[in-house]
């Protein structure tokens, strides 16, 4: 059984490689190079399903209730924070889908760094700290229902074809 938190590590590796599409394409339109045509929907697309529907959601439905049973507190410390970070990266992501030009690349400027600095406080304090405090029985639990998530609908959940959608959304800047 793997840990629960390496399938989130290994989630964020896919995430930061979306990351850096984001910033090309964020590069491009900078420079006056056009974006080709529904590139930013595919991303917001990928972005709602992959990194919210499926990553945030297993962490807000099963690792943050573990860590609240393994006793860190819900106030005042990191899942409060990383609540937080997931309420306003959903608002950048709004903002990415509802905005054109600028606007558009202000937001996604903002959710790229949002993000980053998000995934660099999970890899280095709480998935460290889940590990630390979950036990084996609950440890179980949480990836159970990391299954249940992955096959709800909308979860856009496979690492695989995540993987996959990023690199076609890559490939989709180069052919311009």
């Amino acid at each position: 059984m793997r840990a629960p938190t390496d399938v989130l590590r290994d989630e964020h590796r896919v995430i930061l490689r979306a990351l850096d599409v984001v910033e090309r394409a964020i590069a491009r339109a900078g420079g006056g190079a056009a974006v080709p045509d529904g590139w930013w929907a595919d991303a917001v697309a990928w972005l709602r399903g992959f990194a919210d529907a499926n990553h945030h959601a297993k962490e807000e439905q099963s690792l943050f209730p573990a860590l609240l049973k393994a006793g860190v507190p819900s106030e005042g410390g990191p899942i409060a924070v990383m609540l937080e970070e997931h309420a306003q990266g959903r608002a950048l992501i709004a903002a990415i889908a509802g905005a054109a030009g600028a606007a558009r690349t202000a937001a996604a400027r903002d959710y790229v760094a949002l993000l980053r600095a998000h995934i660099d406080k999970e890899n280095g304090v709480l998935f460290p700290l889940a590990d630390a405090v979950i036990d084996g029985t609950l440890m179980e639990t949480v990836c159970r229902e990391f299954e249940a998530v992955a096959a709800a609908p909308g979860a856009a959940a496979s690492t695989d074809a995540a993987e996959a959608a990023v690199e076609r959304l890559a490939a989709a800047l180069e052919e311009r």
